[in-house]
């Protein structure tokens, strides 16, 4: 059966999107996963996958072209299968797919003879907040019930599959209900709360949300039809709203020092987990609420060693701990795993004298107010050897290869749920102290959650350094679309060969890690062989 794909939302604010480049033509077999088009948002150009497989049987909206968010982009299913009624009937077929999706949460419904939407109400779903986000988690809830909300105002943090993000509310009203609680996890287009005029009973409105039959579906400016008898379904869903709704910072509560403190749940949740004492941590929210930075910034006391030694496990006890695998990590596992296994991979690798490079960088950070690190240097010598070896700086798609005349570095960050790739844009046009002061406040940002889809998109090199964990010599696997990564070992001293005698001399070791299909094993040698003149003479990157 074919399958209508909309425009999608592929960012918090994003009204309407414009395709920038077709990466199939109709005709093509598509796959789950494969990237269908590169979509214009009002952020970035993001790549837009096909979550169905079949064949692409029509496009909607041409290159170039702008349509609003939901509207039909393109239909896939089966080779030869009749499509005409789908596309002259604009996108009305297209409910079985969208499953009650925008269309309450955009605006306001007409009124309906059962569970209408009350006049002025907005249902608020799980925002799509990356290009490849499918669920949502609720790490903060920043309003509670009852709050006055503004267009504009932080309504939650929501974690994605790539970064915790805030999310904004597009209306103005007061939060009457709330329908994920922190640490709660759901699809995109699921439930999130309803805003509306103070008083509103939405308990109806919420206990019918996405229960519309099937067999007749509301048109997009209207709400889902409820599927309970319309005297009842009121009556018997208020208890559930009204309890389902707490106040982040009433739930839970325990005692200290004789007083209340307020937690919230996913703070709580953590604690548990590392097995601190919710009552010694302080709070930062409001009231003193304990919040999940509170809990991930704590460090507990020392515990005393007869203490200690008299609540240890047997040594014979067998215990594990379990962890929910995290948006972020579900992401890396995917994403890493189809690179290992869609790009051949092959690995070059080097040691490069490192002893001019050390006494550069002393030189120029005994300038004042000027510090580099020897990462700054690689970055810097990576993106000048790039621009003389543009195979290097490639990207592979399914029907095409993309030689990319500008260098856009990423530099891989470990945060504590995985991995991410801030990009230094421009890398070859940039100071060495330029590039360092990017680096640093990325590093920053990744570690505490704040990083944007802007910073982290539109990568044409990756480097991985694990050289400050004392680490000589590792593999990478290639951040895809990219054609490689480059692998940085830490600097080692010892004996080697100069002039005919050893000497104690300072080398690095690096790994490139070549997509084959776009990256000859020659092409790779001669990058390595311009990216050594550079890192062992770091002053011809000044002249």
């Amino acid at each position: 059966m074919a399958e209508i794909i909309n425009m999608p939302r592929l960012s918090d604010t994003m009204e309407e999107g414009t395709v920038a480049t077709w990466l199939k033509k109709v005709g093509d077999k598509i796959s789950e996963g494969d990237i269908l088009a590169e979509i214009e948002t009002d952020k970035a150009t993001m790549e837009f996958e096909s979550f169905h497989e079949g064949t692409l049987l029509y496009i909607g909206v041409q290159e170039g072209e702008t349509t609003k968010v939901d509207e039909l982009l393109a239909i896939i299913g089966e080779e030869g299968e009749d499509i005409s009624a789908l596309i002259g009937g604009a996108s009305a077929p297209a409910a079985e797919e969208a499953t009650a999706e925008a269309p309450v949460a955009e605006a306001p419904a007409q009124a309906s003879e059962s569970a209408a939407i009350p006049e002025g109400v907005i249902v608020v779903t799980m925002p799509r907040l990356s290009d490849t986000m499918e669920e949502g988690t609720v790490a903060t809830w920043l309003k509670k019930v009852g709050d006055n909300v503004e267009e504009g105002d932080i309504l939650a943090e929501i974690e994605t599959d790539k970064a915790t993000m805030e999310f904004e509310s597009f209306n103005t009203g007061t939060l009457l209900y709330i329908g994920l609680q922190e640490g709660e996890s759901a699809k995109v287009d699921s439930l999130l709360a309803i805003i509306g005029p103070a008083g509103t009973d939405v308990s109806a409105v919420a206990s019918n949300f996405g229960s519309a039959p099937a067999a007749a579906p509301a048109p997009k400016a209207e709400a889902p039809k409820a599927a309970a008898p319309k005297a009842e379904a009121p009556k018997a869903a208020a208890p559930v709203a009204k309890k389902a709704a707490p106040a982040p910072s009433e739930t839970p509560k325990v005692t200290k020092d004789g007083g209340r403190l307020f937690v919230s749940p996913l703070a709580k949740k953590i604690a548990d987990e590392k097995g601190f004492n919710i009552a010694d941590i302080p709070g930062s929210g409001e009231s003193g609420r304990i919040i999940k930075r509170d809990v991930e910034n704590f460090t507990p006391k020392a515990v005393a060693p007869a203490a200690a030694a008299g609540t240890s496990a047997p040594v014979s006890e067998e215990s594990f701990e379990e962890i929910k695998n995290s948006n972020m990590r579900k992401a890396i596992a995917k994403n890493l795993a189809k690179s290992k296994f869609t790009a051949p991979h092959y690995y070059l690798n080097v040691e490069f004298d490192m002893d001019n490079a050390i006494a550069f960088r002393k030189e120029v950070n005994a300038v004042p107010d000027t510090k580099i690190s020897f990462n700054d240097i690689v970055v810097k010598a990576c993106a000048m050897a790039l621009k003389q070896h543009p195979q290097v700086n490639s990207q592979w798609f399914d029907d095409k290869m993309r030689l990319n005349h500008h260098v856009h570095i990423g530099v891989a960050v470990a945060v504590e749920d995985g991995l991410l790739v801030p990009v230094v844009k421009f890398a070859d046009q940039r100071k060495l102290t330029e590039i360092g002061a990017a680096v640093k406040e990325y590093a920053i940002k990744a570690k505490t959650k704040k990083l944007t889809l802007e910073e982290m998109d539109g990568s044409t090199f990756t480097i991985s350094n694990l050289g400050m964990f004392g680490i000589e010599t590792f593999t990478s696997i290639i951040n895809q679309p990219n054609s490689a990564i480059l692998s940085v070992g830490a600097i080692v001293q010892k004996p080697v060969v100069k002039d005919g005698a050893i000497v104690v001399g300072n080398t690095m070791k690096l790994c490139l890690a070549a997509d084959h299909r776009t990256i000859d094993g020659a092409t790779g040698a001669q990058f390595l062989q311009t990216l050594k003149g550079f890192i062992e003479n770091p002053i011809s990157m000044l002249l």
